[in-house]
């Protein structure tokens, strides 16, 4: 359930003070309308956006999960100014229902890449989607040409009806209704790199290495894809960054064949006249900054909507989604933190200042880093472990929330989810258990015994 107030329609001579907020937390599921209920909601039109919310009474928890009460009015004056730029809504995680406003008729299907013991199931499921579920499968261009798969005469019927695509090149962000991926977590960060806009809900079956973020078992897929054909799922919104990198080409012109330039970047996007050259990406785990091949200490300046917060002077600093907290943050020793969390981490990496411990901002602020005046080296960026470039003396990194996040379908639900991944994939709090005492009579027939001896 969306945490913000429900509205109430007001008839003419009624004024704003006689139509109070109310939470949808607080006081149930129901609004009043002139002294009539009203129930549910508009569905959402854009699912990737924020889904449309199914009943939620069958699938709510305690209170405690929501956030802070959305009240704007404190007392009989005070009150918080409204502002419209909001980044996104705390939502009860057993209110993240999918639905569907019409019903899905194509899918991606993302198959990690040079690994033999995928080619069966990716057989399996696209002859399913295509031959049963008559859906258009869309798969990527360089996954057809592994020779398996060319070699195959048995699979050529269902391959003569897949749609194409190639990265970089293709625009398939409004032809996808939802995605599919077979293997790790790899194929997830993947699957969010070709959306750089809203993104289709994205269905993750864990068949590569770690799998922390694919929680589904390949074993009944039938059913499972059934379901999520059907919309009878939950889903976990995981926020993503948007990150811009601006770069001062000083003087240098780069050759941008067909419109498209060396790193990607539209023509558009290049101003010869500012001598700036401007990329954007969404990630979905994190932004790390690090100091490359140089011997030298990293020495960057991390700015904090507009205002110098620290210098980082040490191996570098990692920027995260809670999603990436439990990814290469995690293993930096900053928290892990559940993705329905709205924050962002800021984790340094080997700082040489004992007392620098990660942080965790709100999300929604805007950070900037760039590299100190008396930096001695360079720095090197990447996003997602992708698209690694040289961020040089008068470049700048722009970091906020991103209002696109990534709707990943879950097993259960948000909450358990998690913590069976934490449990399963690594190993949480994973110890030998503690004896326990001997019982008392036990303990005082020792005692008696030990007494009679002496």
């Amino acid at each position: 359930m969306e945490m913000e107030p429900e509205k109430v329609i007001m008839r003419k001579g009624l004024s704003a003070e006689a139509s109070p907020y109310r939470c949808a937390a607080c006081h149930g599921d129901e609004g009043v309308v002139l002294g009539h209920p009203i129930r549910g909601r508009a569905k959402s039109c854009s699912l990737s956006a924020l889904p449309a919310l199914a009943s939620t009474k069958e699938f709510r928890r305690t209170r405690s999960l929501h956030g802070p009460c959305p009240v704007t009015t404190f007392g009989p004056k005070a009150c918080v100014l409204q502002n419209p730029q909001t980044i996104m809504h705390i939502q009860d995680p057993a209110s993240q229902r999918l639905t569907w406003n019409k019903p899905p008729k194509s899918v991606l299907v993302i198959k990690k890449i040079r690994d033999a013991s995928l080619l069966q199931p990716f057989k399996e499921l696209c002859g399913y989607l295509i031959e049963e579920s008559n859906m258009i499968v869309y798969v990527e261009k360089k996954v057809l040409e592994d020779p398996a798969i060319a070699g195959d005469d048995s699979f050529g019927p269902v391959k003569k009806k897949f749609c194409t695509f190639r990265e970089d090149f293709d625009d398939i962000s409004n032809q996808i209704d939802f995605i599919i991926c077979l293997g790790g977590d790899g194929t997830l960060l993947y699957a969010s790199s070709l959306f750089q806009g809203s993104v289709p809900p994205v269905m993750a079956f864990h068949l590569g290495s770690l799998g922390f973020l694919t929680p589904f078992n390949f074993e009944n897929f039938q059913t499972q894809v059934s379901q999520v054909i059907q919309g009878n799922a939950a889903i976990i919104l995981r926020s993503r960054l948007k990150v811009k990198v601006v770069k001062e080409l000083k003087g240098k012109k780069i050759a941008i064949p067909n419109g498209v330039s060396e790193n990607g970047v539209l023509a558009s996007d290049w101003d010869p006249e500012v001598g700036k050259q401007v990329m954007q990406h969404q990630v979905l785990n994190e932004v790390v900054i690090d100091r490359g091949p140089s011997s030298y200490l990293s020495n960057v300046d991390v700015y904090l909507d507009g205002h110098l917060i620290t210098t980082v002077q040490g191996d570098g600093v990692i920027v995260s989604t809670p999603t990436g907290s439990t990814a290469y943050a995690a293993a930096a020793g900053a928290s892990m933190i559940h993705p329905n969390v709205p924050a962002i981490m800021i984790t340094p990496i080997c700082p040489h200042s004992l007392s620098f411990r990660p942080i965790v901002v709100p999300a929604g602020v805007e950070l900037k880093i760039m590299l100190s005046p008396e930096a001695r080296n360079t720095v090197w960026v990447s996003f997602d472990g992708r698209k690694r470039q040289e961020i040089r003396h008068g470049d700048s990194i722009s970091i906020t929330t991103s209002c696109y996040p990534l709707p990943s379908i879950c097993v259960q639900d948000p909450v358990s989810d998690w913590f069976e991944s934490l449990a399963q994939c690594l190993h949480w709090n994973v110890r030998k258990r503690q004896a326990h005492f001997a019982d008392e009579e036990g303990e005082e027939a020792e005692e008696g015994e030990e007494a009679e001896e002496g």
